[in-house]
């Protein structure tokens, strides 16, 4: 058994800074905290104590936390050190990790089942030519291969397409967490402490939420999720997380501090309802891939592993019955729909889409707020998605235009500022990997309609339409890359 792992180490593109539900670790490695265990977790932090707050523009609100977010035998870790912790269990036990390889292509037999993958050909150059340092990427050969490339994987996408496993789901939904870890002032720290809130700065029209996180070593973790059917084109949440860290509830705890890193990752949010077929012929989608992520609870490690070790004991069961041919995963669906992923993403199924009523926010409030305390998932029925993301998005004219503060440098920052901390590092001749098939079009489609949604979407700064008297629209469309 092999893990191909596109990091140049294990968990190096994980942010830190989640709690994390410890069902799953705990059946998997029983004594991962034990003290006589000397290959022991050391870095999680027990939660304490959980807080909730709507926010207005300066003050805030007491909520109940809801059921789903009692944090009571949940742990704050690093997720970076977590996984790599795991990644180092993994191959004691023989399997063999390759960080640095990135999965670029699917591989097929001629029964239209999954061979395998293919790597990325390295030293290309800027230019897509070959370099003195070229290698040709190599071939993977398995009876399964299972993805686990997170949310909206490149290639778990042509893997939907290929063997339709949308074909009994709603469409998936999306949202964008940007977050960041803070050094705080020691007076200011309290260890285990777990915080949300919602209001502002999101308007009623726009799902999402902050935290902030008390682990390690006078460490806070602090992020924003947007649920990307925000309507208002002119909106960026990359800059209204910089107008939740001045506020009040926040910046009263990160004043003083120090900002240590930055990253940004898209959330899976449509839930149960929009859960695909995970088996296919000659492999399997596990963890994001599939979207196992609980909206309600902000919690999706748990799950992810879960879906990882049914798919192992399915993969176990069907190998050892024959010795060739084409491999189906059965008994993973079928565990699947068993297991404690299905029985918590069914319990919740209603509470996002109840977001999209007349009432908006308000109106997912207090619709959730009756499921969590009252109904918990038994009810009749099941709320569908209102449609795509970018279906809700309104044309740039329809909407007002959103003005952001200029950064302090001390509490908020510029993108450029951000990405700087993101640990991310790219070769200066080395092909883009973002592709737009014809530029020109893109643009003459999209910059009448949303004035450069591209620009205020992206949390890293990638997109940008740029004056140019050639073009009949007066603009050009580029993707930044480090050079």
């Amino acid at each position: 058994m092999l893990v191909l792992e596109k990091a140049g180490e294990i968990g190096a593109h994980i942010l830190s800074g989640a709690v994390i539900q410890p069902t799953a670790i705990d059946e998997l490695i029983p004594n991962w905290l034990a003290e006589d265990n000397e290959n022991r977790f050391e870095h999680a932090t027990p939660a304490g104590n959980d807080k909730m707050r709507y926010l207005t523009k300066s003050s805030s609100v007491w909520l109940p936390p809801p059921p789903q977010m009692n944090n009571h035998g949940n742990f704050i870790v690093s997720l970076n050190q977590f996984t790599a912790w795991l990644g180092e269990r993994a191959e004691e036990v023989g399997v063999e990790v390759y960080p640095g390889f990135a999965a670029s292509e699917i591989l097929y037999k001629s029964d239209g089942s999954v061979k395998g993958v293919a790597t990325n050909d390295l030293g290309i150059s800027r230019e897509g030519k070959p370099k003195d340092s070229f290698e040709r990427g190599m071939e993977f050969h398995a009876r399964l291969t299972m993805f686990g490339e997170g949310c909206h994987g490149s290639l778990t996408k042509q893997i939907m397409k290929k063997f339709d496993l949308r074909r009994d789901s709603q469409p998936q939904t999306y949202g964008l967490g940007i977050k960041e870890v803070w050094e705080v002032e020691p007076e200011k720290f309290k260890k285990g402490e777990i915080a949300h809130s919602m209001g502002y700065p999101l308007p009623a029209d726009t799902y999402g939420g902050g935290w902030m996180y008390h682990f390690g070593d006078n460490l806070v973790s602090i992020g924003l999720v947007v649920g990307l059917d925000y309507p208002n084109p002119w909106m960026s949440p990359y800059g209204e997380f910089q107008k939740m860290k001045q506020h009040p509830f926040y910046k009263s705890v990160l004043e003083g501090g120090k900002c240590i890193s930055y990253g940004a990752r898209a959330l899976n949010e449509g839930g149960f309802q929009s859960i695909p077929k995970v088996a296919f012929p000659g492999g399997a989608l596990i963890g994001d891939s599939a979207g196992f992520l609980n909206l309600p609870k902000i919690k999706g490690t748990h799950n992810a592993m879960k879906s990882g070790m049914l798919a192992a004991e399915a993969a176990w069961t069907a190998l050892s019955a024959t010795d060739s041919g084409t491999v189906f995963l059965y008994d993973y669906e079928e565990s699947l729909r068993k297991s404690s992923i299905w029985k918590e993403l069914k319990e919740v199924r209603n509470m996002r889409p109840s977001f999209h009523s007349p009432l908006k926010l308000y109106g997912g409030v207090m619709y959730s707020g009756i499921e969590a305390f009252i109904f918990k998932g038994r009810v009749p029925w099941t709320l569908k998605h209102k449609g795509t993301d970018h279906g809700a998005t309104k044309l740039a004219d329809q909407c007002k235009k959103i003005e952001y503060p200029k950064p302090d440098g001390k509490i908020t920052f510029d993108i450029l500022t951000s990405v700087s901390r993101t640990g991310t590092n790219h070769e200066e001749d080395q092909p883009v990997h973002l592709q737009v098939k014809d530029w020109d079009k893109h643009a003459e489609i999209s910059w009448p309609k949303y004035k450069g949604v591209e620009n205020r979407f992206c949390p890293a700064g990638v997109y940008e339409y740029v004056e140019d008297e050639t073009k009949d629209i007066g603009v050009r469309f580029q993707i930044n890359s480090q050079k």
